[in-house]
């Protein structure tokens, strides 16, 4: 959520009709959840912690967390309800696209303690409002709110890993992570060829314009890896000299990759004890077999001509995460997957999500979140590139949120599954998010698929 995400204007929303509404309790909870750990992510930031340096990639926390609740009071409160402004003003302190970015720094923001009591006020309205019976476009707005607080949390996450702020307190709960065995370290997974439905379907609940509507795809049969790139596999690229080969990078990357002044991912370091990873404020030994992060769409197409491999196109990931295989295992059928294990919510036996890991795990970990062919934690753990540039599905309209989508159309690349940092309870196979190509501030992994030889 560094970048500008979407202009607040009146739009016709989506066809609620269409959309199983949450119940008023289940969004009232999720609203004080994603509050209670927006808390956590502030939790013992000093007041110059709070506004930090000006960067493309973030925004000032203590601008950003207020951003978020006017999200809801914009939207919910005063777009739908009709109510007035909590705070005179306003529109003024936290509109994402009136105020440039470079702007927010400069801003005459409310100090913590103001901030939080319009966090409240806006809160305990719409919590007010959710109790005044049936109106779904109401739950609909609210439920939005939820998940874009969701999206800047984990915002607020990697902000603190850019800056080196010390590792949130979010109540630390890791898998367990099952040793891996050599055989699992380099397994394809075979997908075959078929027609695929690419996209969400009405009877999916909410979903984002940019998942709108599910279309039907070719696919040609393929290999996928099992596994996300480990630091281990990355590591190898890295010693082999794969930053200073010009031959493995497309001229803007290596434009970028000089520029940047990389000889190696992002939050590494060598040291005489051999390689390091920066985790928030602190250096560790580079663990080899967790997911690696951080890495840039320009950093995994390099090693994909490294290793001989190739990065899957988004049709190819959700068909790996979502399809089944026709009775015969010879083709794809027409069912289609919420999840990759199935239609059950993600629980920390299938995915690394939530935050509670705090991290990255090994890449073999969480068996029982396997897709129907095999495809392990393809939801959580690492946000995953894809080959896609970011782009409308046929018939594409925006909903009431115009710009959540298409002024990133064709200049940002498509990723998929989330991230350890993403919330399960919006994370879905059909979700679609999207960076710059040079963005390795994010959350972000990938995995390989073969070349067809």
């Amino acid at each position: 959520m560094g970048e500008n995400r979407g202009k607040l204007q009146t739009r016709v929303w989506p066809d609620t009709k269409t959309v199983t509404a949450p119940t008023q309790d289940r969004l009232t909870a999720e609203m004080q959840d994603a509050h209670r750990r927006t808390l956590a992510l502030i939790e013992g930031l000093s007041p110059e912690q709070m506004i930090g340096p000006k960067l493309a990639t973030v925004n000032p926390l203590l601008w950003e967390i207020g951003h978020a609740a006017y999200f809801f009071e914009y939207w919910v409160l005063r777009q739908h309800l009709g109510r007035t402004p909590v705070i005179d003003d306003v529109d003024t302190l936290y509109d994402s696209i009136t105020i440039a970015h470079d702007d927010r720094w400069d801003l005459p923001l409310p100090t913590l303690g103001e901030t939080l009591g319009y966090i409240d006020q806006v809160r305990a309205r719409v919590i007010e409002a959710l109790r005044a019976g049936d109106d779904p476009r109401r739950d609909y707005l609210t439920q939005y709110g939820v998940f874009h607080q969701d999206m800047h949390n984990e915002a607020y996450t990697y902000t603190r890993q850019t800056l080196g702020y010390p590792a949130p307190t979010i109540d630390p709960a890791p898998p367990a992570t099952p040793a891996a065995t050599a055989a699992d370290a380099d397994a394809d997974i075979e997908i075959p060829g078929g027609t695929f439905m690419l996209g969400a379907s009405p009877e999916d609940g909410f979903v984002f314009d940019n998942e709108k509507w599910a279309h039907p795809v070719e696919i040609a049969p393929f290999a996928i890896a099992k596994t996300a790139v480990s630091n281990r596999q990355l590591r190898a690229f890295v010693e082999a000299g794969g930053y200073a080969d010009r031959s493995y990078w497309d001229d803007d990357a290596w434009a970028w990759r000089e520029q940047a002044g990389l000889r190696h991912p992002l939050y590494w370091r060598a040291s005489p004890e051999g390689w390091q990873m920066r985790v928030f404020d602190r250096w560790i030994p580079l663990p080899e077999s967790v997911a690696a992060i951080h890495v840039s769409w320009y950093e995994a197409r390099a090693y994909c001509r490294w290793a001989e491999r190739r990065l899957p196109s988004e049709a190819e990931w959700e068909a790996a995460a979502a399809a089944e295989p026709s009775a015969d295992g010879r083709s794809l059928a027409a069912t289609k997957r919420r999840y990759p294990w199935g239609d059950a919510a993600p629980d920390p036996s299938r995915a690394n999500l939530d935050g509670l890991a705090l991290g990255t795990i090994d890449t073999h970990a969480l068996p029982d979140g396997d897709s129907a062919f095999g495809c392990r934690q393809m939801i959580g753990n690492a946000w995953e590139w894809t080959s896609s540039t970011f782009g409308p599905y046929p018939g594409f309209e925006p909903d009431m949120y115009q710009d959540y989508s298409q002024p990133l159309f064709g200049i940002t690349k498509v990723l998929r599954g989330g991230a350890w940092t993403t919330r399960g309870r919006m994370i879905r196979n059909t979700w679609r998010t999207y960076y710059g190509p040079e963005r390795n501030d994010v959350f972000a992994g990938f995995r390989t698929c073969a070349i067809d030889r």
